[in-house]
C-alpha cells in the first residue's frame, strides 16, 4: 500500500484544544504515521502522494453506530406513524418479503449514502447479515454486524444460530474491518430465557450484544406489567450487562437507570432524528455523560429518518438537548467526539475515532470553501451547526481512498440505486 501525505486544516479528535490550521497527516499503508503542522512528518517519509487538501478540513471518518441499513428500501415507504403501527402495519409486512438479494441490494445502497456523507463504520442489525457482510467488504467500509433476532418470534432460535455463525464466518475479516455482536432485538420481543442463552452465547464467543432498549413508553409500561420492572433493571437481573453491551436509544430512564447503565459500562447509542420522527421522546444525553456512560450517536434506519446523514444527526443531537436543558447542553466539540471518538470506543475498534500515529487511516476532508462554512471562527461548530452530507469530499478507510473529489471508487452508484428502486417499487407493489 502506497504512503500518503495529506495537507489541510486538521482535526484530529485527540482533544479539544488540538487543531492544527496548518496540518498534515502522513499515511504509510493503513495506518497513519503522524499527526501535526505542515512539515511535522517524520525524517525521510516519502510519499507517493501529496493530497493538498489547504480549504478542507481533515478528520477521522464518522461512526454511524446504529442503524439497519437495508432498510433504505424501505424510505418515504410509511411516513407520519407513531412506532407500534408504523412497525406491525407497514414495516414487519413489507420486511417479511425482502429476499437476500433484497437486502444486499438494501445494504449497498445505505453504504452508497454513508460513504457519500463521510460515514466509514455502521453498526448494522438485520436479517441476511452474510449478505450484507459481502456488502460492506466489497465497499470497503468498516462494520459492526449484529443478527437482529426476534426471541418470541417462530424463527428466533434460527437467527440465533445465524448470528453464531455470521460470528464464526466474518468476525474480523476484511483485514480486521468487519466485527460482529449479537442483536436481540429487545426486551419486549426477546423473552428473559432467549436473552439469557444469547448471553451465553456472546460470552463463549467474546461477542458483544446490540439491543433496543427503553425506547418508547410503551415498552417501559409492557416491561413494568410483565416484570414489575424498568427495562434496564430486567436486563440488568438477567445479567445481560454482565458483558459488553451497546444500548440503542435509552429515551426513557430512570436514575437508578442511569447509575445501572455507568456500573455496568453499557455503551449507548443515541438516535435523536429517529426518536424525533416517532414521537419516541429526547434521551437524557448530558445526565448519562456526566455519569461517565459512553454516548455515541447512531441515525437509525432510513425509514424513520429518513437518511443516513451523521452530520444532521450531529446538529440535531446538539439542538434537541438544548431546547430540553439549556444552550449551554451538548456544546460542538462533545457532538464530534460522540460521532467519533465515542463511537470507535462503543463498538470495539480500539483503532479508529481519531487521527493519531498508529491508529488506522480512516478518515475524510471535508470541504470548507463554501459560504456557509465562513467566518471561521469555530471549525468544530461549523461542523455541528452548519455542514451537511454534500460537504464531504474524500474518504478514505484503512489507508484506501474509496471516495475522492465526490467520485465513489469502490461501488457502482448507478446500478445500485436503480436496483433499490427496482426491488422496493416491487415488494410495494404486492402489498398494495
Amino acid at each position: 500500500m502506497a504512503k500518503l501525505l495529506l495537507r489541510g486544516m486538521v482535526l484530529p479528535m485527540s482533544g479539544a484544544e488540538d487543531f492544527y490550521p496548518q496540518g498534515e497527516v502522513a499515511v504509510d499503508g493503513d495506518r497513519i504515521v503522524s499527526v501535526g503542522a505542515k512539515g511535522s512528518a517524520p525524517r525521510g517519509f516519502e510519499p507517493d502522494r501529496l493530497l493538498d487538501r489547504s480549504n478542507d478540513v481533515i478528520m477521522p471518518g464518522l461512526i454511524n453506530t446504529h442503524t439497519h441499513a437495508a432498510m433504505t428500501l424501505l424510505r418515504g415507504y410509511a411516513d407520519d406513524l407513531p412506532l407500534m403501527p408504523w412497525l406491525e402495519d407497514k414495516v414487519w409486512p413489507f420486511e417479511a418479503k425482502l429476499s437476500d438479494e433484497d437486502i444486499y441490494w438494501g445494504t449497498m445502497l445505505a453504504l452508497t449514502e454513508m460513504i457519500r456523507s463521510g460515514t466509514t463504520t455502521m453498526s448494522d442489525m438485520y436479517a441476511s447479515m452474510d449478505r450484507v457482510a459481502e456488502a460492506v467488504l466489497s465497499a470497503g467500509t468498516r462494520a459492526a454486524l449484529a443478527r437482529g433476532m426476534i426471541g418470541s418470534a417462530a424463527n428466533g432460535l434460527q437467527a440465533l444460530r445465524e448470528n453464531i455463525e455470521l460470528y464464526r464466518a466474518c468476525h474480523r475479516a476484511g483485514e480486521g474491518r468487519l466485527r460482529v455482536m449479537f442483536g436481540p432485538h429487545a426486551p419486549y420481543t426477546c423473552p428473559g430465557d432467549f436473552l439469557q442463552r444469547v448471553k451465553s452465547e456472546a460470552e463463549s464467543l467474546g461477542a458483544g450484544i446490540h439491543i433496543h432498549v427503553a425506547e418508547t413508553e410503551a415498552e417501559i409500561e409492557t416491561i413494568r406489567q410483565e416484570h414489575g420492572r424498568t427495562p434496564v433493571q430486567w436486563l440488568n437481573d438477567l445479567g445481560l450487562f454482565d458483558g459488553p453491551v451497546l444500548a440503542a436509544h435509552c429515551v426513557h430512564l430512570t436514575p437508578a437507570d442511569m447509575e445501572i447503565l455507568a456500573e455496568k459500562q453499557v455503551c449507548v447509542a443515541h438516535n435523536p432524528e429517529s426518536n424525533m420522527k416517532l414521537n419516541s421522546g429526547t434521551a437524557p444525553v448530558p445526565e448519562l455523560t456526566r455519569r461517565g456512560v459512553v454516548v455515541s450517536l447512531g441515525t437509525d434506519g432510513a425509514s424513520s429518518n429518513n437518511n443516513l446523514d451523521l452530520f444532521g444527526e450531529m446538529r440535531s443531537a446538539a439542538l434537541q438537548q438544548k431546547l430540553r436543558v439549556d444552550s449551554s447542553a451538548l456544546p460542538a466539540y462533545e457532538v464530534l467526539e460522540m460521532a467519533t471518538v465515542k463511537g470507535a470506543r462503543a463498538l470495539g475498534f480500539e483503532e479508529v475515532g481519531m487521527l493519531a500515529p498508529g491508529f488506522k487511516a480512516d478518515l475524510i476532508t471535508v470541504d470548507f470553501d463554501q459560504p456557509h462554512f465562513y467566518p471561521r471562527f469555530s471549525i468544530p461548530a461549523h461542523l455541528v451547526y452548519a455542514a451537511h452530507a454534500g460537504d464531504v469530499r474524500d474518504v478514505m478507510v484503512n489507508g484506501r481512498m474509496i471516495m475522492e473529489e465526490r467520485r465513489l471508487l469502490s461501488l457502482d452508484e448507478k446500478k445500485i440505486c436503480a436496483e433499490a428502486e427496482k426491488r422496493a417499487k416491487g415488494i410495494a407493489r404486492e402489498l398494495l
